[in-house]
């Protein structure tokens, strides 16, 4: 709307003042008026002789967009949940951005802003540290297709190693970002955390992502993002403590709960990992006992014995 609102003034606003202005890239500044111009049909021009754009043709009203009040109440939560990068570096582009839609949208619907501030929240912890320029070169890399060249830090090691890879996605998975792309050296599908990866480039080279990729194909048999090493059946039992916490959310697709007596229950996965089902169970503590496979009961009575050695 500030572009608007300039433009209904006769300020011949252009990329490179408004992008200082609203400290967004010019690159969002021409995204902005190629939106307003191509698909909103409002008649905007460059002004040479002005150095800047400006309407050919009177424009009484923003072309309106039509948005139910449960809309906005829905993209209001998605701002609180993107409240726990406060204080990193993505907190002002997404606050930028919030205020931006909001702003355009506070006269299309009648409800009070300030109450629904005060009535929805969302509480995280772990949050991951991520740097925005770096995001910005890898998720541009992921949607127009061009290979990465980086350093990398794997977990336990000390040094960074040079890396080469076609990037097929992007995901943030319990506040975590993670790429998900095909190593040339290593001919195989590698799983990167975007806060071990640094002096990332953008090759521009083109590649072409198979087309039977699927993330949520690549991840069916995961309870976060350890892809598949094996097929294990698993069996937890959960006190009367832990039954109606386990059983009031959603962990894996393939999970089934069987109600035994007492109150207690029997939760049922198939996974393809150890590695992640481990940890979880550790964090229930007592309340958790480990049924089948054997493999995980050894692993989680390896890691108690460890949490309980004197060193």
């Amino acid at each position: 709307m500030r572009l608007h609102q300039k433009l209904i003034a006769g300020d011949f606003p252009n990329c490179s003042k408004l992008s200082k202005e609203l400290e967004v890239s010019t690159k969002t500044i021409q995204r902005d008026i190629d939106f307003m111009r191509d698909r909103l049909g409002l008649p905007i021009e460059y002004d040479q002789l002005h150095f800047g754009f400006v309407y050919t043709e009177p424009v009484t009203n923003f072309p309106s967009i039509e948005v139910s009040e449960g809309e906005v109440v829905a993209l209001l939560v998605a701002q609180k949940a993107l409240a726990q990068y406060r204080g990193t570096s993505f907190e002002k582009p997404l606050k930028v951005a919030f205020e931006k839609i909001a702003d355009g949208l506070k006269d299309k619907v009648s409800f009070q802003w300030d109450g629904i501030e005060s009535s929805i929240s969302f509480r995280g912890i772990g949050s991951t540290a991520a740097d925005l320029e770096l995001f910005e070169t890898v998720s541009s890399a992921v949607l127009k297709s061009h290979e990465l060249a980086f350093e990398y830090r794997k977990l336990g090691s000390s040094g960074y190693e040079a890396r080469r890879v076609q990037p097929y996605h992007l995901a943030c998975i319990d506040q975590q970002w993670y790429l998900f792309a095909h190593d040339l050296v290593r001919s195989q599908l590698r799983t990167f955390v975007l806060s071990r990866m640094r002096k990332v480039q953008n090759t521009r080279m083109r590649f072409r992502r198979p087309p039977d990729f699927s993330i949520t194909k690549h991840l069916s048999e995961s309870l976060g993002v350890f892809s598949t090493n094996g097929r294990f059946k698993v069996r937890i039992a959960f006190d009367d403590f832990a039954a109606r916490l386990v059983s009031e959310r959603n962990w894996h697709p393939s999970q089934k709960i069987k109600q035994l007596p007492g109150g207690t229950i029997e939760l049922r996965l198939e996974l393809g990992s150890l590695e992640e089902i481990e940890r979880w169970i550790l964090s229930w503590g007592s309340h958790a006992r480990v049924l089948e496979p054997a493999e995980l009961k050894r692993r989680i009575r390896r890691s108690a014995e460890a949490i309980l050695s004197d060193g």
